[in-house]
């Protein structure tokens, strides 16, 4: 009977550095989306109202404090925003499941439980003081669709695949994170899941916001794109803001 001839010393050696490279290889490969990340932000002196933190040419804003909680329940928000016409055209079915995302004191979220009596309203806030007054409405209204979750700033603690739509109102401009919580998101939508984005307009001087509080829809357009986004619908229809509706698209 022939017999096959042992592998050489030499063979093993060859073999074992083949393989020791492709696992390095790997390694690399791994690592290379966090340093993506890394390297997407640069750093300035902080300009009035922002963190020194630049993403994609703009100065990220420092985040709003809870204690601005009555500024998102003043009296005009209503005729400035126009709120309803926002979700109306949000296209939302009874069984939608949607987040709100930076929920503050829920003013969306609330407005937005009874048009899915059948889904689900994730209303994701990073603020403990924001979280706590959350769940007492929630608790007070009996509003059984609607879900508090404790997010942070790289995660909005949502399962993959489990959403319709999120939306982020006058909060993507203070995202510590933009690139970690669009990846995020970018998880939690399902297939053709939607992320609908409200900027006070960079564009209108008669927008009377702070600077780094408000964008562009070219600035929004290229960090969403950038990020696994395609613009599906842009619309003028609000006074002060952008309405901006993305799709989530396959990178």
């Amino acid at each position: 009977m022939k017999t096959t001839p042992l592998a050489s010393p030499l063979t093993y050696l060859f073999t074992l550095v083949l393989l020791l490279c492709l696992s390095g290889c790997h390694s690399c490969q791994a690592q290379q989306p966090q340093t993506a990340v890394k390297d997407a932000y640069t750093y300035k002196k902080p300009a009035p109202g922002g963190i020194g933190k630049v993403y994609m040419g703009r100065e990220i804003a420092a985040i709003m404090s809870a204690t601005g909680g009555n500024w998102l329940d003043r009296d005009t928000r209503q005729e400035e925003e126009n709120s309803p016409l926002t979700i109306q055209n949000m296209d939302l079915r009874p069984n939608s499941k949607v987040a709100d995302i930076g929920a503050g004191t829920g003013f969306y979220t609330f407005q937005i439980a009874p048009k899915v009596p059948e889904g689900k309203v994730y209303a994701v806030e990073v603020q403990d003081r924001f979280v706590k007054s959350l769940k007492e409405r929630q608790e007070k209204k009996g509003a059984g669709n609607v879900i508090v979750v404790k997010g942070d700033s790289q995660q909005i603690n949502l399962p993959d695949s489990s959403l319709d739509i999120a939306m982020m109102v006058d909060v993507y401009h203070e995202l510590a994170y933009p690139v970690e919580l669009l990846q995020a998101i970018h998880k939690a939508l399902k297939p053709g899941g939607r992320l609908l984005l409200l900027e006070y307009k960079a564009e209108d001087p008669n927008v009377r916001i702070r600077p780094l509080h408000k964008m562009t829809a070219a600035q929004i357009k290229k960090e969403l794109e950038a990020n696994g986004f395609r613009l599906q619908r842009q619309e003028d229809f609000l006074p002060l803001q952008h309405f901006m509706l993305f799709e989530k698209s396959t990178r």
